[in-house]
């Protein structure tokens, strides 16, 4: 897999759908509590949300997809609800690898792995494995992965590759060594569930990203709000640093 450059460096193709959509899934636990159910539950509804929304994306020709499922700050949860989320990530990782590669989708997790059990990385990495070479769309599922981690780790393995560099290091030197250096930079940023803020997700991707905040809550967001969503990047002007005299004008 090549790499994408920087939108502060280039001017990438805008089109009436987003080529990547990234996604932070927040609300389950508030659904669950409305309903007077235990916060697992919102999460094991939330999985149905996931489903729904990766067949909707692959459906509109969206090619790169990113879920943030488990943050790098997760781990301050209870200890209950962690072990839960990873067991419930490791039954979804069972049960869709095998529809996903039937249907040509190409699954790719970012994070430090260093956590999970030795069971959770060789599932993830065999469903790797066996969707690596599939050309639709490309599903990225965020776990222990935090913004800050991700440009310290490309930041090591930069210097590391380059120990003996006097000179000022440039983007294109980072940029390979990103854990998303295979994709584009996401076009449009969704979070569900009300907060406004990023929490620590793909903070050097999201440069030039347009935003969408919505109080839906995670289980909640069906197709009708997901196209809400697109119909709100559709009426953005995407200008990258420039006017929009210069985009009339081109």
């Amino acid at each position: 897999m090549g790499f994408f450059s920087s939108s502060t460096q280039t001017i990438p193709n805008s089109g009436e759908i987003p080529n990547h959509i990234a996604v932070i899934m927040d609300g389950n636990g508030r659904w669950a509590r409305k309903r007077f159910l235990p916060r697992v539950a919102g999460h094991k509804r939330g999985v149905e949300t996931v489903r729904a929304l990766v067949k909707t994306c692959a459906k509109q020709d969206v090619k790169y997809l990113t879920l943030f499922a488990f943050s790098s700050e997760n781990w301050r949860r209870p200890d209950d609800e962690v072990s839960f989320l990873m067991g419930l990530f490791m039954d979804a990782l069972k049960r869709e690898v095998a529809k996903l590669h039937e249907n040509n989708i190409r699954l790719i997790l970012i994070g430090d792995r260093s956590r999970f059990n030795t069971e959770l990385v060789a599932q993830i990495e065999a469903s790797e494995k066996l969707t690596a070479e599939n050309t639709g769309l490309t599903l990225t599922i965020a776990a222990n992965y935090g913004g800050r981690w991700d440009i310290l780790q490309a930041a090591n393995k930069m210097m590391l590759q380059h120990p003996k560099k006097v000179a000022q290091f440039a983007e294109e030197d980072l940029t390979p060594h990103l854990a998303m250096y295979y994709a584009p930079e996401p076009d449009l940023f969704i979070r569900t569930g009300g907060e406004k803020r990023v929490s620590n997700f793909l903070l050097w991707q999201l440069a030039y990203t347009e935003f969408y905040f919505t109080d839906t809550l995670w289980p909640d967001f069906d197709d009708e709000a997901f196209q809400t969503a697109i119909q709100s990047y559709q009426q953005r002007e995407r200008r990258f640093g420039r006017t929009s005299e210069q985009l009339t004008h081109s």
